[in-house]
């Protein structure tokens, strides 16, 4: 099959996020293992990319339908369309039957940078509805795209990593601070969870029922300027409504 050496998978995702985000999809990348969610008015679509069409790609898409209606495999757009589809007319046939979608996606491709060449069929499967909710639930939970679908080696901007850098942000501008002001600021139920547990080492209890950040935590929250930036000003607009 056509391989890609110049394109990598996270290459993939800007165009592939932007035409779902065109079709009014809140679009997410790296949610829960999966590259690409997507998710309108209920509707889930996971998207797996890949730089090349293979057995492990095929794989990770077939697990995806425990928790989804609809899986798509993601690559890229062969040079010559017409004569892949001709070519791979049984790995066409394959998708069908394994009830999978196919996007083949050009970064860089003014006119047509994604083509949806196969659809997922409806299929009669149990889904494991906890793990559709927990996607779900991921996605809803994260203020905005901040991972690239298709990248390795980075840390992945989770919903629980991101009301840790809130609380951090907050610790670091009000100082020692009880967790009830904190969830009265908006940092939600989980505030006493994520500070009690700790798990990144941002936190330090200082008193009873006070907690501030330690210097890693004020040291890591660097390392997510955007995030950062947000929650900062986002405490500051609360400041000031509250005077």
């Amino acid at each position: 099959m056509n391989r890609h050496k110049n394109i990598s998978e996270s290459d993939l995702y800007g165009p592939l996020s932007d035409y779902l985000t065109r079709q009014g999809y809140t679009v997410r990348g790296e949610v829960k293992n999966c590259d690409v969610v997507a998710l309108k008015e209920g509707e889930l679509i996971i998207v797996e990319l890949k730089k090349t069409l293979n057995v492990t790609l095929l794989t990770q898409a077939i697990k995806r339908q425990q928790s989804c209606e609809s899986v798509y495999i993601g690559i890229p757009r062969p040079p010559d369309k017409r004569k892949w589809l001709s070519v791979n007319k049984t790995v066409h046939l394959l998708l069908k039957r394994l009830e999978l979608g196919l996007i083949f996606i050009a970064p860089g491709h003014k006119k047509t940078p994604v083509e949806i060449i196969l659809h997922p069929l409806p299929y009669e499967r149990q889904k494991r509805k906890k793990s559709r909710r927990a996607i779900i639930h991921e996605i809803e939970c994260r203020s905005g795209d901040y991972n690239t679908g298709g990248s390795c080696r980075t840390k992945i901007i989770t919903a629980y990593r991101e009301n840790a850098i809130q609380i951090a942000c907050y610790l670091d501008q009000l100082g020692s601070t009880q967790p009830k002001v904190l969830r009265q600021l908006g940092t939600g139920d989980k505030t006493l969870s994520i500070l009690q547990s700790n798990f990144y080492s941002w936190f330090e209890r200082v008193g009873y029922g006070l907690y501030a950040v330690s210097t890693k935590g004020r040291s890591d929250i660097k390392q997510y300027p955007e995030l950062a930036e947000r929650y900062y000003s986002l405490l500051e607009k609360k400041k000031k409504e509250s005077e």
